[in-house]
């Protein structure tokens, strides 16, 4: 709870800095105008459902670099399928998230059958998927061509809330991800054994919990996630580009994932603190381009520095609660 409050008084903080930087010191109204707030609570839920998927691999100890190329693969794969193929609809959709759950199944076997490492399986996967899409598509644009423009309502739409305001529809899509997955979690046996998984396999595992096929829901979970924000993404841009859509996204995720509160250790995590932590990240990626002071093509640059300070406070936090275990034990 410490760590939730933290995490929300820095993005507080943050965009308390923006506006001051951005508007009020040079007297326009680019941060706060309806538009920038609306892009912000879309592009916050798009990489939250993302952020959510990866968190329940890290919940396990476990790590998925691939997310990018799977947001990439069904990103692209879909409005190739439904557009430039022809095919139904609902086809291309079920065909695009049965891959996704395919290529989660897939990553959790590896691991758990294989005994490989998850960091060695999904950085495999993040070559290989990327690289399939590329050669289906021979690199060139997938798009809806002004289609399914009924479709598209779930990435670019919004609920009316004043008359200059509205509430993005993907930001409601992310309270359904974000309330089954925090039921899920928090409600339910298989949750508690994800978590327990995270804090000691071979605990969990003289428990009688079945820690491999934990490891591969883990999987599953993120995998899916991936393929249904790679088809909002697409929706909401109507083009992607094989070549660089969903670059760097798994780093987005991560970073949010571990700024949230989620150990890169496992065991622990919130789904509250997730979107807390993507809203941190896709907020200073906005600071970037509306603050003229601050450079942007360093964004990647804060983005790893994000991530090194959320791996050095989970590493300060173990330590803390190891000497007080060894205190209370004295």
């Amino acid at each position: 709870m410490k760590r939730l409050i933290g995490i929300f008084t820095l993005l507080v903080l943050v965009y308390f800095a923006t506006y001051l930087m951005s508007d009020l010191m040079t007297g326009r109204r680019s941060f706060l105008s309806p538009f920038n707030q609306e892009n912000l609570l879309r592009r916050t839920a798009l990489f939250g459902i993302i952020g959510i998927g990866v968190a329940f691999v890290i919940i396990t100890g476990g790590i998925d670099l691939s997310i990018g190329s799977v947001v990439c693969l069904v990103g692209v794969g879909f409005p190739w399928l439904a557009v430039e193929l022809g095919q139904p609809v609902w086809l291309a959709l079920v065909v695009a998230m049965t891959v996704s759950l395919a290529i989660g199944l897939l990553h959790g076997l590896l691991v758990t059958k294989m005994k490989l490492q998850p960091f060695v399986v999904t950085l495999c996967g993040l070559l290989l998927y990327w690289g399939i899409t590329r050669g289906f598509t021979n690199d060139q644009t997938a798009g809806f061509q002004g289609e399914l423009k009924g479709l598209r309502w779930l990435a670019t739409g919004e609920i009316p809330i004043t008359s200059g305001f509205g509430i993005p529809v993907p930001c409601l899509v992310l309270l359904l991800v974000a309330t089954l997955a925090a039921i899920f979690l928090n409600r339910t046996v298989w949750g508690r054994y994800l978590l327990a998984l995270g804090n000691n396999e071979e605990a969990a595992r003289f428990s009688g919990i079945n820690t491999s096929r934990m490891t591969i829901l883990a999987y599953v979970i993120s995998s899916f996630l991936a393929g249904l924000g790679g088809l909002l993404f697409v929706l909401d841009t109507n083009s992607a580009q094989p070549v660089d859509f969903g670059n760097f996204y798994e780093l987005f995720a991560i970073a949010a994932a571990v700024l949230g509160g989620c150990s890169l250790r496992g065991g622990s995590g919130t789904i509250i603190g997730v979107i807390i932590g993507t809203a941190l990240i896709q907020l200073l990626r906005n600071m970037i381009t509306l603050v003229d002071e601050i450079p942007q093509n360093i964004e990647f640059a804060v983005i790893g520095a994000v991530i090194l300070i959320g791996a050095i406070g989970d590493e300060f936090a173990k330590r803390v609660i190891a000497s007080r275990r060894n205190q209370s034990g004295a």
